[in-house]
């Protein structure tokens, strides 16, 4: 739908403002999505239509570039964003949250596409782009691709709890972007571009002012940016994100029933963290990483990937292949947090990395997965899963920028790691809420330090159709204390075993079901 008339003359957007928000109020609203505190019950709110309605443009494979050179947009997107066929309560394969999926990807083509230059919204139901506006004089070839959220979802289903699986879901989407293009294209990588500015060159007020500008719309914010180029395009300074946000406005998401109400208090509080933690004004252009594609992954692997049901989860896993994965886990970003894998069986054990050389090191002895399974919303599967993959950082007073950054990348690199653990025949399920996990302090650190920000929980794929399940290890149910091991089992000096919380576990989801805390 076009913009209301006035739109020529909307001034510059803006770029790099951030609404006002102490640290404090940050610090807060992180303890409370770890705490044990349930969420509050809201009614159930259905996905609406598609907002943005633009002229849908069909893919080309070479009529916008050179033949041979243009980025095939159908495919990347397809292999990535694209809801799966035959799967109407899914957008994607690959959650890592309750399956809401609320990422958005607005397109901005330079010449090389197979789509014409300009601003498209890209519907994930219909794979078809839709129109918003122009591109810029002279913008460079390529495409750049802007992700935002749609919180309202997600918020009704995990209350207080959804606003870092929003930045996690975000993670994983910019995760299958780059998977999808580095076959093909140079792709680089940025979760850490300016907020504001992100917006403003999709075309998009700010969050503050979005339902002032087009109301009866629902806000979307910008988490991260995914660039294109064809391999030997001439090298510019960085993604044209300035020259983007320069442009007059581009075309409004349609009015929807509901979208411009008051929205409830965590609503707003989730909308009003995202802003700002997502503002990065000093450093508005962000930095920008290449993606690599692991030799093992094809195309057929990335359209095959799922989130395997928990009780598909239960098979032990080789070390060998452990070490590899979590090699993939910790290569996919220089920065984000830290990674350890949690395994059981007959010397169950905390592992991490062996520094400078490949394979694993003890970190700490005794079987962590059923605290595990308390600490992640109660979902007593975990206890028996042959492996459970742990991204943890994130202080509990970390500064804004390393909230983003703990929670972008650690969703990022699960969305690398998940897609080679199905290159390697491995069954794999994300999981994304946490309470009370304080993985340093359960390991005899300083409280409040290192708490698990991100999971993705691995299984051996069955040797024969008819195999029964082993579990790997006792269940959660019947094993609520680890065993501890001696400490001479460790190839370093083993901290104190993994304690599970005191307080009462939630009831498990039903398999396959969107887990609700």
């Amino acid at each position: 739908m076009p913009d209301t008339p006035d739109r020529a003359a909307a001034p510059v957007r803006e770029v790099g403002a951030v609404l006002p928000a102490a640290p404090d109020l940050l610090r807060a609203a992180l303890a409370d999505a770890r705490s044990p505190r349930a969420p509050e019950l809201f009614p159930y709110v259905p996905e609406r239509p598609f907002p943005w309605n633009g002229p849908a443009t069909a893919y080309a494979e070479t009529a916008y570039a050179e033949p041979g050179t243009a980025i095939d947009l159908d495919r990347v997107l397809r292999l990535s964003l694209a809801a799966p066929a035959g799967t109407p309560g899914r957008l994607r394969p690959v959650p890592s949250a309750g399956a809401l999926h609320p990422v958005r990807a607005h397109l901005l083509l330079g010449p090389g596409c197979s789509l014409p230059p300009g601003c498209y919204a890209y519907d994930p139901r219909t794979h078809r782009a839709h129109r918003r506006g122009p591109a810029p004089d002279g913008v460079p070839p390529g495409a750049l691709v802007v992700l935002t959220v749609a919180a309202s979802r997600t918020v009704a289903h995990y209350g207080h709890r959804a606003w870092p699986l929003l930045l996690l879901d975000a993670g994983h989407a910019a995760a299958a972007l780059a998977l999808a293009g580095a076959a093909t294209a140079d792709v680089l990588v940025s979760l850490d571009a300016d907020g504001p500015l992100l917006s403003a060159a999709a075309g998009m007020p700010g969050a503050p002012d979005w339902q002032d500008i087009w109301p009866g719309t629902e806000p979307e914010l910008p988490l991260a940016a995914v660039q294109l180029t064809s391999p030997g395009s001439p090298v510019e300074a960085g993604p044209p994100l300035g020259a983007w946000a320069a442009l007059p406005r581009a075309s409004a998401p349609t009015p929807q029933p509901g979208a411009d109400t008051t929205p409830p208090r965590e609503l707003a509080a989730a909308r009003h963290l995202l802003h700002h933690i997502a503002g990065a004004p000093a450093r508005p252009d962000g930095t920008w990483h290449p993606a690599r594609r692991p030799g093992e992954l094809t195309d057929e692997t990335l359209e095959s990937r799922r989130s395997a049901p928990p009780e598909d989860l239960n098979r032990p896993l080789d070390k060998e292949l452990l070490a590899r994965i979590l090699a993939t886990a910790r290569s996919a970003r220089p920065d984000g947090p830290d990674w350890t894998v949690a395994v059981g069986g007959a010397t169950p054990a905390l592992y991490a990395a062996a520094p400078g050389r490949p394979g694993l090191d003890v970190r700490a002895v005794g079987d962590a997965r059923p605290t595990l399974a308390h600490w992640a919303a109660g979902q007593q599967w975990i206890g028996a899963a042959g492996a459970v993959l742990l991204a943890h950082g994130c202080p509990e007073d970390a500064a804004r920028t390393a909230v983003r950054s703990s929670h972008l990348v650690a969703g990022y690199a699960a969305g690398a790691a998940q897609a080679y653990a199905t290159a390697l025949g491995l069954r794999s399920r994300p999981i994304g809420s946490w309470q009370q996990a304080d993985l340093g302090a359960a390991l005899g650190d300083t409280p409040g330090r290192d708490w698990i920000v991100h999971g993705l929980a691995l299984g051996a794929r069955p040797t024969t159709a008819a195999a029964p399940a082993t579990p790997a290890a006792t269940p959660a149910a019947t094993a609520a204390t680890p065993p501890t091991p001696p400490a001479t089992t460790a190839v370093t000096p083993a901290p104190k075993p993994v304690t599970p919380p005191t307080a009462s576990a939630a009831p498990a989801a039903p398999p396959g079901e969107e887990e609700r805390p």
